[in-house]
């Protein structure tokens, strides 16, 4: 279950690994190599809606599954062959299928998991999936280079089929990934059997209606989430070149660096979740997290200190707002509007990714790196300007973002306290209504047949006369 998204994250940052030859081979601008994360997240502006009514209404988990890692698998071979055939505008269609697959994919991975351990392990096992993906990335960021120099040696050139080879060659993850969607749905199939167990769903909601009801707390919890990703996801893509150029670092050096913020996010993603489901204050947590990586930004635009430090603390600050920032979400929002409200912040945040992608390339082309560390900061600035903003809100509508773990246990103890005592006064009233209600004699039944009949009865015999009696004394 951890691995089945293993490929799809190990193939979402291959142009990011692989920067420098991708612009010389395929002979295209900044602008254009970040439009390859774009394509990735505009049918995700429309499908984060729909990927969890397919799975429960159309596919099923099993089948679904299977054919969102078909997906990933087809949008990699695509990516490649546009490599191998120098033709862009085919790499970006592989992105674009590639993108249709990718954020399914982690729905159908979120399902099999509350499916499988919902009651148990749960926190543990999402800790372990996204554990799991980030060493996909890291992997990817630090392997891709190397394979593409050996391509290199082999063919005794560069060019764009050593690009497309080299990217065939990563391809291999997204059919790992597809063999292990097959082997859960064969495990998945088999406990149904074996456990009467029904097929996981993910149990979401979607009403775009719903949508008008949002709290403004939610509407800036939104804002920070695109202005903060924006600020991370699009620097990644183009930090392996920075590095480079800035702090003359070689391309080996500069694909560990760009890759620490994924290596920091695999161990400490549990333990910061852990550390926020028992310690709450998640306003705190956020502006903590936003704070440390508007510093590291600052850092790397204006400095030139070992670029090290600023990367560890983005891959710190990155981690924690994960963690603290989206389990918010259900605070703010009832539970039958969760689907809704999720997808929303998903199609959000992709829009956000593929706007911001676009915008950063161009910055760079035209600008160079200083003006897009200014911009990136910026972005950081406006998810610090919301996170402040949603304190005071949540502090005026006596909001419980930033409850304590303990506050808000002793209070959902009270909360279902009271639900229970309810559902005990409603019980004894239906047993106090049903001693009040007249049992039925043989002498009654004869008379509501009598008046089927169309018999005549006199008026101490009327077959209403005993509702008539009960209805006088519930009043």
């Amino acid at each position: 279950m951890c691995f089945l998204g293993f490929g799809s994250y190990f193939c979402y940052d291959n142009p990011a690994a692989l920067q420098t030859q991708v612009q010389a081979d395929m002979k295209v601008n900044t602008a254009q190599f970040m439009a390859l994360y774009a394509w990735y997240s505009w049918p995700n502006v429309v499908l984060c809606f729909f990927g969890g009514f397919l799975i429960d209404r159309v596919f099923g988990i099993r089948l679904g599954t299977i054919i969102f890692s078909i997906f990933v698998c087809v949008g990699q071979v695509i990516f490649a062959l546009g490599a191998l055939f120098n033709a862009f505008w085919l790499m970006e269609a592989g992105r674009l299928v590639f993108g249709i697959g990718g954020e399914s994919l982690a729905v159908a991975q979120n399902t099999y998991a509350v499916s499988w351990f919902k009651g148990k392990e749960l926190n543990l096992v999402f800790g372990l999936q996204l554990s799991m993906a980030r060493i996909g990335s890291t992997v990817n960021m630090n392997i891709m280079g190397w394979i593409y120099s050996r391509v290199q040696h082999l063919l005794g050139h560069s060019g764009h089929s050593t690009l497309g080879l080299t990217l065939i060659i990563g391809g291999i993850t997204c059919l790992f990934s597809l063999g292990c969607a097959l082997i859960l749905a064969y495990l998945d199939k088999r406990a149904e059997k074996l456990l009467c167990k029904e097929q996981g769903k993910t149990g979401e909601v979607i009403k775009l209606t719903d949508v008008k009801d949002f709290s403004l707390s939610l509407w800036l919890i939104f804002l920070i989430c695109v202005c903060y990703y924006g600020a991370v996801f699009p620097f990644i893509g183009l930090g392996k070149v920075f590095f480079i150029e800035k702090f003359r670092f070689s391309s080996q050096e500069a694909s560990a660096i760009d890759s620490i913020v994924y290596i920091i996010s695999a161990p400490m993603s549990p333990v910061f979740g852990f550390l926020v489901d028992k310690i709450g204050k998640n306003i705190i947590w956020v502006l903590c997290a936003v704070i440390t990586t508007l510093a590291a930004h600052i850092m790397l635009a204006f400095t030139f200190w070992n670029p090290w430090i600023a990367m560890c603390l983005l891959g710190v600050a990155y981690s924690l707002l994960a963690c603290a920032l989206w389990p918010m979400v259900a605070f703010v929002v009832p539970e039958h509007q969760l689907g809704t409200a999720y997808g929303f912040m998903q199609s959000i945040q992709n829009l956000g990714l593929a706007i911001i992608s676009i915008a950063a390339g161009m910055i760079l082309d035209t600008r160079g790196y200083l003006f897009l560390e200014v911009f990136f900061s910026a972005c950081v600035c406006l998810s610090l300007i919301a996170v402040v903003m949603l304190s005071f809100v949540n502090h005026l509508t006596g909001g419980d973002l930033n409850w304590s773990a303990r506050k808000r246990e002793k209070l959902q103890k009270v909360a279902a306290t009271e639900a229970e005592e309810q559902e005990r006064l409603r019980r004894q009233n239906e047993d106090d209504l049903a001693k009040l209600r007249p049992k039925a004699d043989d002498f009654s039944f004869r008379n509501k047949y009598l008046s089927k009949l169309g018999a005549q009865l006199p008026d101490n015999y009327s077959s209403y006369l005993s509702t008539m009696a009960h209805r006088s004394v519930l009043k």
